[in-house]
């Protein structure tokens, strides 16, 4: 699995537990490789299709990822349910379920975190169910100290409320 784009880059072979990250610093390429103890719940390249597979009225669900730092570092994704939202498509309306997405980093690292200001911000992704479930919208950062970025459908229209985290 190879994840990644500009100047990180993250491949990952579950079977044998080998971790690969090339990244750039100060214009030279660096690659570090590491052998890991990768847990069954690793959840990278899924997070969409695990959410949509999540029951709405689930108390909370936790999962692992492997994220790069630019070092590999396996963190906590917990995904908690928090209501249910209206949104409309044209003249249709539908309802999805809000998934709220907080990183937990864990140890040493992640009781420093929130003091040195390297605590990822929480997430959130609405899910609309049904026989098939699909992906209506997310808030989510794409790097560490970025902002949230909303990635949503073309057409809907929604209500023209604050979003909460």
């Amino acid at each position: 699995m190879r994840l990644g784009g500009g100047s990180l880059k993250i491949s990952i072979d579950p079977a044998s537990g080998r971790v690969t990250v090339r990244h750039r610093d100060e214009g030279k390429e660096k690659i570090i490789e590491e052998q890991m103890e990768l847990p069954s719940d690793l959840a990278n390249g899924m997070t969409l299709t695990l959410l949509k597979n999540i029951a709405p009225d689930a108390a909370s669900t936790t999962v692992s990822m492997l994220i790069a730092t630019p070092k590999p570092r396996l963190v906590k994704l917990v995904i908690t349910p928090a209501g249910v939202e209206p949104f409309s498509v044209g003249r249709a309306s539908y309802r999805a379920t809000r998934f709220n997405v907080r990183v937990e980093i864990g140890g040493f690292a992640g009781l420093l975190a929130p003091l040195v200001g390297k605590q990822p911000k929480d997430g959130a992704v609405w899910i609309i169910g049904g026989e098939a479930p699909g992906f209506v919208r997310s808030e989510s950062q794409f790097y560490q100290g970025g902002p949230l970025w909303r990635i949503e459908l073309a057409s809907p229209d929604y209500p023209r409320t604050p979003a909460r985290h």
